[in-house]
């Protein structure tokens, strides 16, 4: 899935009514496990100026940056921080870390070249679905509208919840940014079936 579908519905899930502090840590949960690729990612395109091809074709897949993504969107690490959020009944900490797992859970089964080793440090086993959120090849014309109706429904029950101008803007934001994504998915699916 798409970053702001994770972000949407960890945040729907978990902090809906939560405070503040609740809710900017269910936004946090479920940009987590994202968030080291946009930052090597942005880094690598936008300061150091290398082409996109090179960062995504290989950088993406070298062993430094499977390690940092292999910490980052590990149900190990996630659940023993969760299990620490919940000894401590920190609510922050538990909407951060039942957002990330829930991201991970989503994102399991939808990556199919390019997935990471969701069981680090015990495994480096990476699996290969055959569905894809974003490839083409691999029926993402078809996963990608799901995501953005999941993503949808989230944004609503969040801006049901509470209409404060900062909360709609953002949500709407999250919504439109993954309705284009699956628009432009679904679109090419349908000339290329």
């Amino acid at each position: 899935m798409n970053t702001p579908a994770h972000i949407l519905i960890g945040w729907a899930a978990f902090a809906r009514k939560g405070d503040k502090r609740v809710v900017a840590a269910a936004i946090l949960g479920g940009l987590a496990p994202d968030l080291s690729l946009y930052l090597l990612a942005g880094v690598s395109l936008f300061i150091v100026n290398i082409p996109a091809n090179v960062v995504f074709g290989e950088l993406y897949f070298s062993p430094a940056w499977q390690t940092i993504f292999s910490i980052d969107n590990s149900f190990i690490v996630w659940g023993i921080l969760l299990g620490l959020a919940l000894y401590r009944k920190s609510a922050g900490g538990i909407a951060l870390c039942a957002a990330a797992i829930l991201h991970l859970v989503l994102d399991f089964p939808l990556h199919h070249d390019d997935g990471r080793a969701h069981f680090w440090p015990l495994s480096s086993w990476i699996y290969e679905s055959p569905v894809s959120y974003w490839d083409r090849d691999h029926h993402a014309g078809f996963v990608a509208p799901v995501a953005a109706v999941l993503a949808t429904v989230s944004g609503i029950a969040i801006i049901r919840e509470d209409w404060r101008r900062w909360r709609t803007v953002f949500v709407v934001a999250m919504v439109g940014l993954e309705l284009f994504g699956a628009a432009v998915l679904f679109g090419a699916a349908l000339q290329l079936g």
